[in-house]
């Protein structure tokens, strides 16, 4: 089936992989202002975001409904993924969004919970990305748009769990993207770095702390240009590429509490 992007390029169906996400909304109510007719939300409590929908569909949203989707049950991921393209027939972005942050003092003595994060976090994401590959290369296009984090550019010793599943994340998304070199789909990565969002609600914010619509905006640019990979704000790249090269024992005194 032939691409639903409009005549200018812009999106019109998307599928949002953790429909609760700041992050993803954000970006969701940029594309509905930019002529978006159809967004699927899926997240583990659809009902909660019934407000969310309604205003989606306020702004100009053709479609805005939401599905059920557990991000820990991988099992169920491909059946998800399957029946909203079979419904809607073509899906031009998929949004995959969905994540836990967690404590590390609690990781540090709870390796269950430790794990559980994870599953959510990695584990999830590698299962709902192929599905989500799989379809888009079926379709002959389409982009899968993974949230990833500066966390996993270089893991941090106070949020080692965390940075350690977004740099599984990363690298995952950086190879599917290799992989689906060719078949007119493709992987953009995300890369936020802190970001004020109820996620990290309580917490005192990181130099070139950002909002979830400049990520939102950074995402619908990198769409445009054609990009790999988004750093949010682009200050970033620079910053971690030269964090990348610090000595270990330095990092070590940088990145721990």
């Amino acid at each position: 089936m032939a691409t639903v992007r409009d005549a200018v390029g812009g999106v019109q169906s998307v599928l949002v992989l953790g429909g609760g996400s700041d992050l993803a909304l954000a970006t969701v109510r940029r594309m509905v202002a930019d002529r978006c007719h159809t967004v699927v939300l899926a997240a583990r409590h659809p009902d909660r975001l019934e407000g969310e929908l309604a205003a989606l569909r306020g702004a100009g949203a053709a479609t805005a409904e939401s599905v059920s989707f557990d991000a820990d049950d991988v099992t169920s991921h491909q059946k998800v993924v399957d029946d909203v393209f079979a419904r809607h027939g073509d899906i031009d972005l998929v949004l995959l969004a969905f994540g836990v942050l967690g404590d590390q003092d609690n990781f540090d003595h709870d390796p269950v919970a430790a794990a559980a994060a994870a599953t959510t976090n990695f584990v999830g994401g590698v299962s709902a990305g192929l599905a989500v590959a799989g379809q888009l290369r079926a379709q002959g296009h389409g982009t899968l748009v993974v949230f990833s984090s500066v966390a996993g550019v270089r893991v941090r010793a106070d949020n080692l769990v965390y940075g350690a599943t977004k740099a599984g994340l990363d690298g995952f998304a950086s190879g599917l993207s290799d992989r689906l070199a060719g078949t007119g789909a493709r992987v953009m990565v995300v890369r936020p770095g802190f970001v004020h969002s109820k996620m990290t609600d309580g917490m005192d914010p990181a130099p070139f702390a950002t909002t979830p619509e400049a990520v939102a905006d950074a995402v619908l640019d990198g769409l445009r240009r054609g990009s790999e990979v988004v750093w949010a704000p682009p200050a970033l790249r620079l910053v971690f590429g030269v964090l990348r090269l610090v000595p270990r024992p330095v990092w070590r005194r940088l990145s721990a509490r």
